[in-house]
């Protein structure tokens, strides 16, 4: 259970960061974690709807990446 908890979070984080360098968004490792998570969230539901599944760490960490950047962008328009 711990070391699911630790992977999720370390995927979390490289997703979350690596969203923010796509989309050029500065932010702290606490910030890259929730991005990473949300996005992860957020990739996972649209790529259901869409009816593509993806497996495995790198899949979990592409749909993370894509749904971070939505976020990313979509907070961006919000608070500008």
């Amino acid at each position: 259970m711990l070391v699911n908890l630790l992977i999720a979070v370390i995927l979390g984080a490289l997703s979350g960061w690596t969203a923010g360098k796509i989309m050029k968004s500065d932010g702290d490792l606490v910030r890259n974690i929730i991005l990473g998570v949300v996005g992860g969230f957020v990739g996972d539901l649209i790529f259901d709807l869409l009816g593509i599944s993806f497996a495995g760490y790198f899949g979990t960490v592409l749909v993370s990446v894509v749904g971070a950047c939505l976020v990313i962008f979509v907070v961006s328009k919000i608070c500008k």
